[in-house]
């Protein structure tokens, strides 16, 4: 680790400190004002809501997979609507052929018109989404004297941004493979200086790429400013070679861990049909290193050869001019410039290890954790196939999405805690303002981190895990159950919810039953298993005849307790399932 990575994380966790002092102040100060602004028992009551976990019994077992529309909004989206459900329905007569014109449709994004998304996007004020490279790192990062607030402005904003694509996009698989890249390419995002340069990671390194070609991404993705600082390639020279981010470049971005075969010499390596060596060793991330060095960033005002622009710059005198061996091919002495690296990448993005490692993640992530080997090998023989070819990954994705296995695979995944949020979000309608210093967007902040899935905030390189066992376990889940309870009880200044369910729930519906069904519906897209519907109906009747109607317009108890039944159906098993 670097003297500067260490010296900016220690500034970084005073600055997070300071920042969640100042959060937990506005939070009591809203506490206080909904005290002094509303009788005792609604306080007593919202209290309620947020302090008493669900109870719904485990499952034992699962049902059979809903149709197509519910699959594809669960999987390659994030959560259903019922106007989106109802668009998907009327395509075409059979839920495959639905699939297929749907798959068309969104592995074209730009075709989609999400003038509506931008709108919403636009009224959250953002001033940093739009600005080149080279802005953000003079308006951000080389100011002495601006506040904290402005550093990590262009951070959080794309932390909100992107909670605001997820929610109201209609380019919904895009913005999965976004998020899938993201983890891909994992950086802890929230460290000073890189924070400032986010929306240029976001924007031009993944988001360009994520459904085009892998080594134009794997590419983008090493010259950005975030990546070059927090994986060290930034001081990588001849001098001082520093193998952090080579190694990460082949154990996590393309061969993987499994194709690790230690510290043995290279020619001991098993090789293919056609002798090529099937995965690398400790020499190879050695030469990967040096291939790799002089790839930097113009951060030394200091250095006139360098300059403080943030943009990538290769430094020419740090270079390993000397002959490379990596992975079974030999690099000449004395190459152009930066042509070791991108011999480097070209390797590393045709070899089919990384085609295997690569395609089982993407599988993993749109199909389910334990996905069938057949799958995988069809998505990774397109992916090293078509490893040129401009729209790759598309391939890759339709792949797997075409396969029989998809629409018969079911609940193998559960959502993590920000496809909960967004899905929680999209299928009760909500919103709120997402935007810095907003009183309901410090609240939301202040509930959905703890869940454990805190956006672009993981702290080692791997990303965030994408296995059913890693969140269901006490902690995500408890802190999950609080944001479902929190969705419900978000208002204004005014004392105006963002999310009214009692309001929402229709004039006509109003038994305990029909109140269930409403909401489950609208939120699902489907109904819940038999169990699930019954404690349900329990809880909404309240040992009362679940056919009789409850007076929501005048009972603020029945209000509340809509409140709480979305709340449930928010984590019910049912939700949770992908």
């Amino acid at each position: 680790m670097s003297y500067r990575f260490f010296s900016t994380s220690v500034e970084t966790l005073k600055r997070e400190g300071e920042r969640r002092a100042k959060l937990a102040a506005k939070i009591e100060a809203k506490i206080s004002r909904i005290r002094r602004g509303r009788p005792p028992e609604k306080l007593d009551r919202r209290a309620l809501l947020l302090s008493q976990p669900p109870r719904l019994p485990a499952h034992k077992s699962i049902p059979a997979p809903p149709k197509a529309a519910v699959i594809a909004f669960t999987r390659l989206g994030f959560g259903p609507t019922p106007s989106e459900v109802a668009d998907f329905d009327g395509l075409a007569g059979d839920d495959a052929t639905r699939l297929q014109i749907w798959l068309d449709q969104q592995l074209d994004p730009a075709s989609i018109d999400d003038s509506a998304a931008e709108a919403r996007i636009a009224q959250s004020g953002f001033t940093t989404l739009d600005k080149t490279l080279e802005q953000l790192w003079a308006d951000h990062v080389v100011p002495d004297n601006i506040p904290w607030e402005e550093r990590a402005r262009p951070f959080y904003e794309s932390q909100y941004a992107t909670f605001l694509r997820a929610i109201h996009s209609r380019r919904q698989l895009y913005e999965v493979m976004v998020d899938f890249w993201h983890n891909h390419f994992n950086v802890f995002g929230d460290e000073s200086p890189w924070l400032s340069t986010w929306p240029h990671t976001d924007r031009d390194a993944i988001r360009a790429h994520s459904l085009g070609n892998f080594r134009q991404m794997l590419e983008a993705v090493a010259k950005t400013p975030s990546m070059l600082l927090y994986l060290n390639n930034a001081v990588n020279s001849f001098e001082d070679a520093n193998e952090n981010f080579g190694r990460e470049l082949m154990e996590l971005h393309t061969l993987g861990a499994a194709s690790y075969y230690g510290n043995i010499p290279a020619g001991q390596v098993p090789v293919d049909g056609q002798g090529n060596p099937k995965g690398y060793v400790e020499e190879d991330v050695i030469a990967a290193a040096r291939c790799l060095t002089g790839w930097t960033l113009r951060d030394r005002p200091w250095d006139p050869d360098f300059g403080n622009t943030g943009s990538f710059f290769y430094h020419a005198p740090d270079h390993d001019n000397a002959p490379k061996h990596i992975i079974g091919v030999d690099l000449p002495a004395n190459q152009p410039a930066m042509k070791d690296g991108q011999d480097l990448l070209d390797i590393l993005a045709q070899h089919p290890s990384t085609g295997q490692h690569v395609a089982t993640k993407i599988v993993r992530r749109i199909l389910g954790d334990s996905p069938p080997q057949s799958v995988v090998d069809a998505a990774a023989a397109v992916f090293t196939a078509q490893h040129a070819a401009p729209d790759q990954i598309a391939q890759v994705v339709r792949t797997i999405v075409l396969s029989p296995e998809f629409l018969t695979t079911w609940a193998d995944k559960v959502k993590r805690p920000f496809e909960i949020a967004v899905s929680a979000f999209r299928g009760v309608g909500a919103d709120i303002p997402f935007r810095i210093g907003d009183p309901a967007t410090d609240w939301f902040d202040w509930v959905y981190r703890p869940t454990g899935q805190p956006l672009f905030s993981w702290h080692p390189p791997n990303g965030f895990p994408d296995v059913k066992p890693a969140w269901n376990s006490t902690s995500p889940r408890v802190m999950c159950w609080r944001l479902a309870n929190s969705l419900l009880a978000f208002d204004d200044e005014n004392g105006n919810y963002y999310l009214d369910a009692p309001a929402l729930t229709p004039p006509g519906v109003r038994t305990a039953r029909d109140i269930v069904d409403f909401w489950v519906q609208r939120i699902l897209s489907r109904s819940v298993t038999a169990q699930e519907e019954a404690e349900l109906i329990s809880f909404m009747a309240q040992g009362h005849n679940p056919d009789f109607d409850l007076p929501v317009d005048t009972d603020q108890d029945t209000a509340d307790r809509i409140r709480s039944l979305v709340s449930l159906i928010i984590q019910s098993p049912s939700f949770l399932w992908r």
